[in-house]
Parts: C-alpha cells; structure tokens; sequence
C-alpha cells in the first residue's frame, strides 16, 4: 500500500485501485510490516476498504472474518470482492487476497443497515486512568507497524524479563499517529494491536501468528465520527493455550464507555 504526502500513512496503506469485475490492486507499504509480511490488522482493514469502495455495497460493516492462509510478500496484490448474497438490510461478501495467482489471505465480511430498536449492553469498561494520566510506550522497535500507533499500556505491556505471569491480560489507551479520525477501517486494524497473549503468559517472545480473525462492529458511522481522534480503551485476553493454538479475545471502547467493536482471534505459537 503506497504512500503519498498527501494522505495519511494509514490511508496510503489501505490505498487501492479499482479493476474490473470487482478486483482491487493494492501493494504492501514497508511501515506497517510485522516480523513476517504485513501487520495483520493493516490487511484486514485493506480489506474491508475494497468492500466500502465496491459499487454494489449496502449499508456499513457488521462483521468481519479474515482467515491468514499463507504469508503476504512484499511487494503487489489483487483482492477479489463479490458480494454472495444482499438481502433487503444484510448483505455477504466473500474476499480473497492473492499474489502471483495464489491466494494467500481469504475473509467474509456481512454489511448491513442499522435500526433505530431497544438497546441495551451487559459488557462493562475497565476503570484505568485517563489517557493522558498514563505514561506512553509501546513495542520494540524491530516491529515496524507498532510505530504507526501510540500506546499507553495500564496493565500487561510487553514483558521487560523473562518468566511466566500468571495473567494474560492487557489493557491500554491507543490511537493512530499521527493522530486521525476514526472510522471502520482504522477500528478495524486497531482490533488487532494486541500482541500475542503467549508472550505475556510465558514472559518471552515465541513463533506466532495469528491464524483467523473476527471483528463484531457495535457502533455506527456517527458514533465513530464522534469518536474523532480520541483514543480508545483496548482490553484482550486468553480463555486457553493447548497443542500450539490460543484464542485471544478483546474489546475496544470510547473514552465515554461506548463499545465499538470486540473482536476474537485463534492464534498459532510454537513454545
């Protein structure tokens, strides 16, 4: 994904071309590159960009499915958009990222239209300080894409030594940076900030990747809007680690305690 002066690095990484037939091109942008190929949010929101700038989309984003299948080379993609099946408020979309002819990266994605109806939620924010009560840090340098975020960890930063902990949680306050106005596709790689829990639990950097992601969005278009260039609360966790594989749940929220999305991953480790 290029970059241009004129954008944000975000919105240059996420920049893509339309084809025919529903195809995109896009390429990979060298700040937003993980240990092996691109941060994985970074896809996932280039993704749901193609959706929000195919022609026959209906409505905003409900829930995203990205399943990593193989890695990502630098360099140029093609990601191919169809929508499956759009009903009179939900719409399905089947995605698939290739190089060369091989698809490394395939998600689905539901769209839809929001109604006004009862409302209510049962999920409670953490109490943390306030973000500027929380001293910045983040992630060692060598991981390129975390450059592109400022993180202000309340609980559960990268451990500093080794040994395990008995907890895998983390909480912090993130954004963009610079800073930048939220909307679907930032949420979208923001719900995938969080290190892997193994990391925590063992007290030490292992081999892993994530394998598949969801993202629920619980918000709407103005709620994003309002949100501007806060920062929001991130919390994620890990319910189980056996034979190579963990889960890795997570929530994020607005300063004022609205839930925009929860998201949940299985992850592959070797330790």
């Amino acid at each position: 994904m290029t970059t241009t002066d004129a954008l944000h690095p975000f919105d240059a990484a996420i920049a893509l071309t339309a084809e025919a037939d529903g195809r995109f091109h896009g390429k990979t942008a060298p700040a937003y590159a993980n240990m092996v190929g691109p941060f994985g949010g970074i896809t996932s929101a280039t993704l749901l960009r193609a959706i929000e700038q195919h022609p026959e989309r209906l409505g905003d984003p409900l829930s995203l499915t990205v399943n990593f299948a193989g890695p990502i080379a630098d360099g140029d993609f093609e990601i191919a958009v169809r929508p499956a099946r759009t009903n009179r408020t939900t719409q399905h979309w089947v995605i698939e990222l290739s190089q060369g002819g091989v698809v490394t990266t395939t998600a689905t994605a539901v769209f839809g239209i929001r109604r006004d109806t009862w409302a209510d939620g049962e999920a409670t924010m953490p109490v943390v300080p306030a973000p500027e009560d929380v001293e910045r840090s983040g992630f060692p340098d060598f991981i390129s894409w975390a450059g592109n975020y400022e993180m202000r960890f309340t609980e559960g930063a990268i451990p500093e030594k080794e040994g395990e902990n008995p907890d895998s949680t983390t909480t912090m306050w993130v954004r963009d940076t610079p800073a930048r106005p939220l909307d679907f596709a930032s949420l979208t790689s923001l719900c995938d900030v969080f290190y892997p829990r193994v990391f925590l639990r063992m007290g030490t950097y292992l081999p892993a990747g994530t394998v598949s992601l969801t993202i629920y969005f619980h918000a709407d278009a103005a709620e994003l809007a309002a949100q501007g260039t806060d920062p929001l609360l991130g919390t994620a966790s890990s319910a189980r680690f056996s034979r190579g594989y963990f889960d890795q749940s997570a929530q994020l929220w607005s300063r004022t305690g609205t839930l925009l999305a929860t998201t949940h991953q299985i992850v592959y480790f070797k330790g």
